[in-house]
Formats: C-alpha cells, structure tokens, sequence
C-alpha cells in the first residue's frame, strides 16, 4: 500500500517589517551609493529603471532626487573621483624635508588606496568607453596639480633648471605618465582580468625608484632640436 502524498502545510504568514522612513537626505545617499555600485557593475548603459528596481523604489521617486540620468552619473563623479581627491597629497610631494624618493612613494601608496578600487577602476573605464567626460576632466586636475609639481621637485633635486626658467616640456609630463599609468594598471588588473595583485605598498615603491633611477635622462635635460616625431 502506498503512502498517500501530502501537500505541505502552507508556511504561517508573518508580518514584514516595517520600512524603514528615511530623511531626503539619507535617501538622496542610498541613490547615490547604490549609482556607484550598480554603475561599475554594469557600466553607464545600466538603466535607472533597473536601479530603482534594485533600490526597491519607483522610478518617479528616484527622478525626485535626479531629475536627469546625467545629473545622476555627474553625482557619482562628484562622489567618487573628486571627493576622494586630497589636497595633502601636493604637501606630501613639496615636503623638502624628506627624501625625494620617500615623498612620492608615500604620496602615490596613498594615491593607490584611493583610486585601486572595484568602483573607482571599473567606473573611470566605463567613462573613456562611454565618451563621458569624466576621464578628461579628472587627467586634467593630475596634469594642473600633481605632474608639474612632481617635475619640479625632481629638477631640484637634480640640480637642474626650475620650471620658471625652462618650462615643463610633453616628454616630462610622458615620464610622469608612464609611473601614473604603471600604477593605475595594478587596478586594471585586479578589476577588470581579474588578475591577483599582491602587497600594492612593495610594487607601488618599487615603480617609484625604478622611474627616479630613470628620471634623470628626461627631466630637466632640454629636447634635442626636431626630436618630436623623429623614427
């Protein structure tokens, strides 16, 4: 004889709790930091429509607070990129009372902690793939504040002419991108190949006295006349 089947019983029904009421302001912050994670996961092409969905409000609502999905991503550069920037870093490079070397790897392991992030690495290459403006504003604020300012304390150090008397030449500023980007593609790496990054504080010093021991063949030394563009 078999055994009759028996439909479960039907689990007993337990009040949801309530939702928690938030000010304009908390709210406004849980769009955004919920924009940050759902833009780097799925680039600027992920639509507000999802994002409410995610944040388990009405789309309406969300317009509430943006009216525009550009004003939306222009907060979550706001957010991400210049909130993060710290104005200490061109005191630590102008410091003259350490070692040149010391400065820059303490100021680019602090710079690293900041920008080799899952939302900071994934978000920047959404950006130059989108077109948006973010990459250029942001290489714009490093080539203004940090790479001359770099240039000049490795002249001094050298002994070679301020950048009042010989201003800052493009194969200086190259040299200064080349330990920028070198640092930059650590995240790109772990973010993006998924690709293990190990001890970023040992690797981040070892570029920087790799690019000193290399800086006096560039910077200072005036360009050979008709070198642009040579073969």
């Amino acid at each position: 004889m078999t055994a009759s089947r028996r439909t479960p019983p039907a689990p007993a029904h337990t009040a949801e709790a309530p939702k928690r009421r938030l000010s304009p302001a908390q709210r406004e912050e849980e769009i955004v930091r919920a924009a940050i994670g759902f833009f780097a996961e799925f680039g600027f092409e992920g639509q507000t429509r999802e994002l409410a969905r995610r944040l388990n409000v009405t789309q309406p609502l969300l317009y509430r607070y943006f009216p525009t999905k550009e004003a939306l991503v222009e907060r979550v550069y706001q957010e991400v990129f210049l909130r993060r920037w710290n104005p200490f870093w061109e005191e630590t490079i102008r410091d003259t009372s350490r070692p040149l070397r010391e400065r820059l790897v303490a100021f680019y392991t602090d710079y690293a902690s900041v920008i080799l992030t899952y939302e900071w690495v994934r978000l920047f290459m959404f950006a130059g793939l989108k077109g948006l403006d973010f990459n250029t504003r942001y290489l714009d604020l490093l080539r203004e504040r940090i790479f001359p300012l770099i240039v000049a304390q490795i002249r001094d150090e050298l002994g070679r002419p301020s950048i009042v008397e010989q201003p800052v030449s493009d194969l200086e500023i190259e040299a200064i991108w080349s330990l920028h980007a070198g640092i930059f593609y650590l995240g790109m790496r772990k973010y993006v190949y998924d690709l293990p990054v190990d001890d970023i504080a040992a690797v981040v010093a070892m570029k920087v006295r790799l690019f000193l021991d290399g800086a006096r063949a560039v910077i200072g030394v005036a360009e050979p006349s008709g070198s642009a563009g040579s073969a």
